[in-house]
């Protein structure tokens, strides 16, 4: 059976000092899913946690603002339209460049994302 989930809703929104994630698909929304899915919103001039995922890759994709996202040892300037791939268990987070906020759609590659901060 398929699921919706509707952004204009709200629900699922985790506030964080950084910014809020917006869950919209994982194992605690549909026990039937595969992978996790959502929104995350980065404040301007802020980064995210560096952290990993022992169990599944990551993907990003760039709706609006800038960022550096750092990856293991390696760096990457992404704006809009550009997506990032990491890979299992490779440290990584966020800094926002610029002055506005960055908003991406992040996606998992297991329905029960394991974060593992440093």
């Amino acid at each position: 059976m398929a699921t919706v989930t509707d952004l204009r809703v709200g629900t699922h929104v985790k506030d964080m000092e950084w910014g809020k994630i917006q869950w919209l698909c994982g194992q605690e929304i549909d026990p039937e899913c595969e992978m996790t899915f959502g929104v995350v919103y980065i404040h301007a001039g802020t980064s995210n946690p560096r952290h990993r995922h022992p169990n599944c890759e990551e993907y990003i994709f760039v709706l609006s603002g800038e960022c550096i996202h750092t990856l293991g040892d390696e760096e990457y300037h992404l704006e809009p339209g550009m997506m990032l791939r990491i890979p299992r268990d490779v440290s990584h987070n966020a800094t926002v460049v610029g002055w506005e906020p960055c908003r991406m759609i992040i996606t998992y590659s297991a329905p029960d994302r394991q974060t593992i901060g440093e």
